[in-house]
């Protein structure tokens, strides 16, 4: 059990103990911080608190973080569709609509219960619920994904990430005409205060970047190829909205009135990277899926 402690600031003083905690780590959510404190792993000046604590100055909050509880994941037989495998590592495409991997309440139907039953060997660095799983992509974009089949190969495709010499260009079609043919939207992002289930650009978020290139221009709509220089959850989605071009389609980012696509016009169409094993630049590009292709034929067509 992993323990953290936190003393509460004077910006902090008077809110809720459950919302300090989920700011203070944007991987914590509030239900989450709820949960623990119902199982009395948090506590403050040594003593139990119930969820609506308001916190005090200089109160000592500490966290004992419980182990994740370890899950059966069950193989199941998909027709995967494997772009490139070796002993080292794989590269597979995820359809629209399909999770990546299991979560508790959710443990069958993911490309990682495809995986397990395509082949036994997966890394097991990321733990029982994402074995292999060095990055991943939401589940209503399609594309391309690596998967590690060692500890080597992951360890090696995580550093590459840190790196940002992995190469990953996405198409997306936003809301808008984008004057400019390419531009970089550097912009942190994090938890959104207001809404904990989404991400925003906020003062205290992460460091991500965002390279576009503007393809083609409708009537009221864009198609663009972005270039990902870090892989922040949901991040070119939140940064497309936050320049006020939103992806098509996006239930969670996007317009009310928007094209019904069943979820974003987003397709991780490239990915590329140096093989663990022989460092040679390897590279893979998936062609768009076939509604994302039809509505680029209807908006041509209307233009």
């Amino acid at each position: 059990m992993e323990k953290m402690e936190h003393i509460i600031l004077e910006e902090q003083k008077g809110q809720r103990i459950d919302k300090v905690l989920s700011l203070v780590n944007q991987d914590w959510s509030r239900t989450q911080v709820q949960q623990w404190i119902k199982e009395e792993h948090v506590l403050v000046n040594g003593e139990k608190v119930k969820t609506n604590y308001k916190c005090q100055l200089n109160d000592k909050i500490e966290i004992n973080i419980p182990e994740p509880e370890e899950l059966d994941v069950i193989p199941e037989e998909m027709d995967l569709e494997i772009f490139y495998e070796d002993q080292d590592v794989l590269v597979v495409y995820k359809p629209k609509g399909m999770v990546v991997h299991p979560a508790p309440g959710h443990l069958t139907g993911t490309l990682v219960n495809g995986l397990m039953a395509h082949c036994k060997d997966l890394s097991g660095i990321n733990g029982v619920l994402r074995p292999g799983i060095v990055h991943r992509i939401d589940k209503d974009t399609s594309g391309l994904l690596m998967v590690a089949k060692n500890d080597m190969a992951h360890e090696s495709l995580v550093n590459q990430l840190v790196a940002k010499t992995v190469t990953r260009k996405y198409r997306a079609i936003v809301h808008g005409i984008i004057q400019h043919d390419h531009g970089t939207i550097d912009a942190p992002i994090g938890r959104d205060q207001k809404d904990r289930q989404s991400m925003a650009v906020v003062d205290n978020g992460k460091n991500a970047v965002t390279h576009f290139q503007v393809l083609e221009k409708f009537n009221h709509y864009s198609y663009i190829e972005c270039q990902l220089e870090t892989g922040r959850t949901h991040q070119i989605r939140v940064h497309m909205k936050y320049i006020g071009y939103p992806l098509v389609g996006d239930p969670k980012y996007g317009p009310k009135k928007t094209l019904d696509i069943g979820g974003q016009a987003l397709h991780a169409g490239v990915l590329g990277f140096e093989h663990p094993r022989t460092g040679e630049y390897i590279e893979f590009e998936a062609p768009l899926p076939a509604e994302f292709a039809d509505l680029l034929t209807s908006l041509r067509n209307n233009r």
